[in-house]
């Protein structure tokens, strides 16, 4: 081939590659355009199907509900595990100050325990105070709290239950239920330095709780925690997704529904008091059902932990009160 005749099939050649390059091009973007059309349209399908559907609140148990008031007779947390399999929970939730070993090794065993049984680990009760002006007590608790935070990433449970902490005046807990909840303050001491201490202590603890995907749920539970308004108080000023509430039922003795409806958009866990045989503490009236609907229309899909407080042997008021919850949240609320 001559050198002109081989310049000649060379430009052909490269302006034929450049057409068919240009057009598989255009198709690309064609096929990318519709495919985009076709996802949107997927997506506003998929939206419209699930703002139809109702999708029950899965029902767990805290370990709590069978730690059961007599001496002799509370069950080991491997054993609970088992008994909320058998009684038909969906989860259960785990009380801190029951586990006799914290060990790696032993939180591996219950993560195990509960993944054969069926079972989420979906919540951890935790303990801990910041309503003290002593800097070093402060310091110890968020360090606790830390760890805490730690331990519930090596179980696999996505939030614990964090309290303010009370400002410790009362004689006995019978005394701050028979006050229902309320406590002198510290001498010296006001409530806007307490809620500043609980937000800073708080914020120290978020970063461990981001790192280990770990959502700390505030309770409704005495302290600063004794009002929907001072646990709004402390969620809002922190202002973080990993710091959001943990809802109990059985807290609020005055305008109960009212303030359960101020906490319910912000709950990432819900704890159900349940009273058979008349409360150990006290007896509150729970209408369940409309409690339910508080939390639908909160748009609330997570789980609704049962919490049995009362005097009936809870091998027998636990399925009743699992009975009670399914009814109340397995259906749509009117």
């Amino acid at each position: 081939m001559s050198s002109l005749n081989r310049r000649r099939f060379l430009s052909k050649a490269s302006a034929g590659a450049t057409a068919i390059a240009a057009s598989m091009s255009a198709g690309a973007v064609g096929n990318l355009q519709a495919s985009q059309v076709s996802s949107t349209a997927r997506l506003n399908e998929t939206a419209g199907i699930e703002s139809r559907a109702f999708v029950p609140n899965r029902i767990a148990v805290s370990t709590y509900s069978f730690f059961t008031f007599r001496d002799g007779s509370k069950l080991t947390m491997p054993e609970c595990i088992d008994t909320a399999a058998k009684m038909g929970f969906d989860g259960v939730e785990l009380l801190l100050v029951q586990m006799e070993d914290t060990s790696d090794s032993m939180l591996q065993k219950l993560k195990r325990r509960a993944f054969v049984n069926g079972l989420d680990l979906c919540g951890m009760s935790t303990h801990q105070g910041f309503l003290r002006p002593d800097k070093n007590y402060r310091a110890e608790n968020v360090k606790k709290t830390i760890a805490q935070i730690e331990m519930a990433y090596k179980l696999g449970i996505p939030t614990i239950r964090v309290n303010t902490g009370r400002w410790g005046t009362s004689k006995s807990f019978e005394e701050l239920m028979n006050n229902k909840g309320v406590e002198p303050r510290l001498p010296g001491c006001t409530d806007d330095q307490g809620f500043q201490w609980v937000i800073d202590a708080l914020t120290e603890c978020l970063p461990a709780a981001e790192k280990c995907g770990v959502v700390l749920g505030l309770e409704n539970h005495w302290g600063l925690g004794s009002t929907a308004e001072g646990v709004l108080r402390i969620v809002n000023a922190i202002n973080s997704p990993w710091l959001r509430v943990t809802m109990d039922t059985g807290n609020f003795f005055e305008r109960r529904y009212e303030q359960l409806e101020m906490l319910a958009p912000e709950a990432v866990f819900i704890q159900a008091k349940t009273y058979f045989g008349g409360g150990v503490y006290y007896t509150l009236d729970m209408d369940y059902d409309k409690i339910a609907k508080i939390c639908q229309s909160a748009n609330y899909k997570g789980y609704v932990s049962l919490e049995f407080e009362g005097k009936e042997d809870p091998w027998t008021a636990v399925p009743k009160s699992l009975e009670a919850l399914r009814s109340a949240f397995g259906k749509k609320q009117s």
